[in-house]
């Protein structure tokens, strides 16, 4: 069974999270990027890399909501090229009906 993960997190506690996140993480697992934390998927890549025994490609995908993208400023948005660093931009029905998804058993929030 696989893991949603829900990652909340500003730039100062964002190396705290994944580092907590990854915990318990396992191949196939998928990860929200809620908020403002979609902004910072530069860094999030980089501090996955830096841990030990967690490889990028185990993520099974990494999502954000179309509500927090549309709170991006637009150059931000640009820049990012979110097109090509998530697996997709979900609305809120989308996320909701992912996690009734019988393949998930649990979804877990990091907000520190």
């Amino acid at each position: 069974m696989a893991t949603l993960y829900q990652l909340h997190s500003s730039m100062d506690t964002l190396r705290r999270s994944t580092e907590q996140m990854a915990l318990s993480w396992q191949a196939g697992d998928n990860l929200l990027l809620l908020g403002t934390t979609v902004a910072y998927i530069d860094w999030l890549n980089a501090y996955l890399g830096d841990i030990e025994n967690m490889e990028i490609e185990t993520i099974a995908g990494i999502y954000a909501l179309a509500d927090d993208v549309a709170q991006l400023h637009k150059n931000t948005a640009v820049k990012l090229n979110l097109a090509t660093k998530l697996t997709g931009i979900l609305s809120d029905t989308e996320w909701v009906t992912m996690t009734q998804d019988s393949r998930f058993d649990k979804v877990v929030t990091i907000a520190l």
